[in-house]
C-alpha cells in the first residue's frame, strides 16, 4: 500500500483513460450501425483510430519536450473530450473517420505522459508490482466502460456526454498533483531491416495479429448486432473475449518458457483459425454460443502479441529491449491500419461473418510462416529465453513508454550499466 498511495493520483488519471476509451471504443461502431454507416465507413474508423495512435507514438515526445507533461496531458484530455461531442454534433462516418484518428493521437498522447510519471516512480524493488498493478487497472477499466453500454441506450447521446466528463475528470488527478516532471518520453521508430535480421517470424507475426486483432477490435460489435445480438450481449462479449485473452496469458506465458515459442504461437494460431472458422460456417448460433465462441477466440488473439515479444527479444542482442519491442508495436500499428478495412470490405462483399474470415485467414498465414522459419532456424536454447511477461496486447492497450515500464527494461539498463 504504501507504494501505491504516491502514485494513485497517476493511476486514477490512467484508469479514467481507459474508462473513457473502452466506452468510446465500443460506442461509436455501435452507434454507427444504428445510423446506417456502411461497414466501410465503420471499418475505417478502426483504421484512423490506428493512424491517429502511430503518430501519437512518435509525435508526443517532441510536444511534451516543448511544453512539458502538465500542459500536454491536459491538452489531450481535453481534445479527447471535445472529440467525443463532435462525434455527437457531427453525425457523418466522413466526420468521424478523422475525429477517430484524432481520438487515437489523444489517447496514445496522454497515455504515454502517464506512463512516464509512473516509470519515473519506479524502482528495481517496485518496478514489477507496478507494472503488474498499473496492466490489471487499466485492463478493468476498459472492461468497465465497454460494460457502461449495457446501463443505457447507445441511440441516445446520454454516453457521448458521460465519454467527454470521463476524458475531463481524467486530467483532474495530474493537474493537482504536486510530482514532479518526469525525464523526457522514450522515442521509438519502425526498423523493420533489424526486426527482420533478429526475427522473421516476429515481424510476420505482429503485422498479422495487428490486423486480426484491430479488425475484430473494431468490428466485433458490427458483427454483434448483425447477428441479432442485443447491446447487453454485444458488450459482454467483447469484455468476455478481452478478460479471456489476459487470463490465458499465464498458462501459455509458463508453456512459451518451456517449449520453443514458435510452437505455441503455431497452436495458438490454429486454435484461432479453428474457432474462426466455427464463427464463419457454424451457420445460425445462440447468443450464448456466440458469446462463448468469441470468448475463446479472444482467449487466443489477445494472447499472440504477448508471445511474439517474447520470442523478438529471445533473439535481440543484450540491451535491445526498447528498441525490438518499441519496433514491433510500431509494427502492430502498421497492422492495425489495415485490418478493420480488409474485414471491412468482406463484410459487405459476403455476410458479418466474414470478419472472422479475415482472422482465420491472417492466423492461416501466421501458421505456415512460422512453419517453414521452424525449418530454417533452431529454436533458443532454453538457458538463453528472456522470461515470458503478461501484457496487454497492442496498440489498444500499451505505448512505447509501456514498454519502458516493463521490468525487462529495467535489466536492459542494467546490462547498458554493467557494459559500461
Amino acid at each position: 500500500m504504501t507504494q501505491i498511495v504516491p502514485i494513485a493520483a497517476l493511476l486514477i488519471g490512467s484508469a479514467l483513460l481507459l474508462l473513457a476509451g473502452g466506452l468510446q471504443g465500443l460506442l461509436l461502431p455501435l452507434r454507427g450501425s444504428f445510423e446506417g454507416f456502411s461497414d466501410s465507413s465503420l471499418g475505417l474508423l478502426g483504421t484512423g483510430w490506428a493512424i491517429g495512435y502511430i503518430g501519437g507514438c512518435l509525435l508526443t515526445p517532441v510536444i511534451v519536450s516543448r511544453v512539458g507533461h502538465i500542459r500536454s496531458f491536459g491538452a489531450f484530455c481535453s481534445l479527447a473530450s471535445i472529440v467525443v461531442l463532435l462525434n455527437l454534433v457531427f453525425m457523418t462516418p466522413w466526420a468521424w473517420i478523422p475525429l477517430r484518428a484524432l481520438s487515437g493521437f489523444c489517447f496514445a498522447g496522454a497515455a504515454m505522459v502517464v506512463e512516464s510519471w509512473l516509470n519515473e516512480r519506479a524502482n528495481p524493488e517496485t518496478r514489477g508490482r507496478i507494472f503488474g498493478i498499473y496492466t490489471m487497472i487499466n485492463l478493468g477499466a476498459t472492461t468497465a466502460g465497454q460494460m457502461l453500454l449495457t446501463l443505457g441506450d447507445p441511440a441516445g447521446f446520454l454516453f457521448f456526454v458521460v465519454g467527454a466528463m470521463v476524458y475531463s475528470c481524467a486530467l483532474l488527478p495530474t493537474a493537482l498533483s504536486t510530482a514532479a516532471a518526469p525525464q523526457p518520453l522514450s522515442q521509438v521508430r519502425l526498423d523493420i531491416r533489424s526486426l527482420w535480421r533478429n526475427s522473421p517470424v516476429a515481424v510476420i507475426g505482429v503485422f498479422l495479429v495487428g490486423i486480426s486483432n484491430s479488425a475484430f477490435g473494431t468490428l466485433g460489435a458490427v458483427y454483434g448486432r448483425q447477428v441479432g445480438l442485443s447491446v447487453s450481449s454485444i458488450a459482454t462479449m467483447m469484455s468476455v473475449a478481452l478478460l479471456a485473452g489476459a487470463l490465458i496469458q499465464i498458462p501459455i506465458g509458463v508453456l512459451s518458457d518451456r517449449i520453443d515459442r514458435r510452437m505455441v504461437l503455431i497452436g495458438i494460431a490454429v486454435v484461432g483459425c479453428l474457432l474462426g472458422a466455427a464463427l464463419t460456417f457454424g451457420g445460425t448460433l445462440s447468443p450464448l454460443a456466440i458469446i462463448a465462441l468469441v470468448g475463446a477466440f479472444g482467449g487466443m488473439i489477445y494472447s499472440m502479441y504477448p508471445v511474439i515479444v517474447a520470442h523478438a527479444n529471445d533473439h535481440s542482442p543484450p540491451g535491445e529491449f526498447l528498441k525490438t519491442s518499441g519496433g514491433l508495436l510500431l509494427l502492430f500499428g502498421v497492422g492495425s491500419v489495415v485490418g478493420p478495412l480488409l474485414a471491412a470490405v468482406m463484410m459487405t462483399m459476403t455476410r458479418p461473418q466474414g470478419l472472422f474470415a479475415v482472422t482465420s485467414a491472417a492466423h492461416a498465414l501466421i501458421i505456415g510462416f512460422s512453419i517453414w522459419r521452424m525449418t530454417q532456424r533452431a529454436p533458443v536454447a532454453q538457458g538463453e529465453k528472456e522470461d515470458f511477461v503478461a501484457m496487454a496486447s497492442g496498440v489498444r492497450f500499451s505505448t512505447p513508454e509501456t514498454l519502458a515500464l516493463d521490468p525487462r527494461a529495467e535489466d536492459e539498463e542494467e546490462t547498458s550499466r554493467d557494459a559500461a
